[in-house]
């Protein structure tokens, strides 16, 4: 006859490890994990390490409170008129292969139609354009960073 498991706690948090490995080596933003026995949702809120919610399946798992101070920030760009957003959610990457310079950089002059940096959705590389002429006052995101929808990840004055 099998032994019970001296410790019930230490599979679900080997679990957890193991999701939070695949929420990184994936870029995803965002896991969740349910069986009979265990919710788990796992999140990253601003590049910050993956927070793990583990609870009875009747009961909601928790949610991470996101960081103000970067919301803020996001918020008040992405009024500006050259705010460049997100237009799906994936993987930023700033330049066009690894160990390649940068498509641009902060103060760089840019065209209209002109990648500024690409984004991996579902393993297809889409290219964001300058939606304008201009210089690129701020750069939001940095390399291989998940990101969402609406996001800023370019400001051009």
């Amino acid at each position: 006859m099998a032994k019970a498991p001296k410790n019930p706690v230490e599979p679900a948090t080997e679990l957890v490890k193991a999701l939070a490995n695949i929420l990184d080596d994936a870029g995803l933003s965002e896991l969740e994990y349910e069986t009979d026995d265990v919710a788990i949702r796992l999140s990253r809120v601003s590049g910050a390490a993956p927070v793990a919610a583990v609870a009875p399946v009747a009961a909601p798992a928790a949610v991470a409170a996101p960081d103000t101070q970067s919301a803020e920030g996001a918020a008040d760009l992405s009024a500006h008129p050259g705010a460049v957003m997100s237009p799906m959610v994936g993987t930023a990457y700033i330049s066009p292969e690894p160990g390649a310079p940068a498509f641009v950089e902060e103060g760089s002059t840019v065209k209209k139609g002109q990648t500024l940096l690409i984004v991996e959705a579902m393993k297809v590389m889409n290219p964001i354009t300058a939606p304008q002429d201009g210089t690129v006052s701020k750069i939001m995101v940095k390399n291989a960073q998940p990101i969402e929808f609406g996001e800023v990840l370019v400001v051009i004055e």
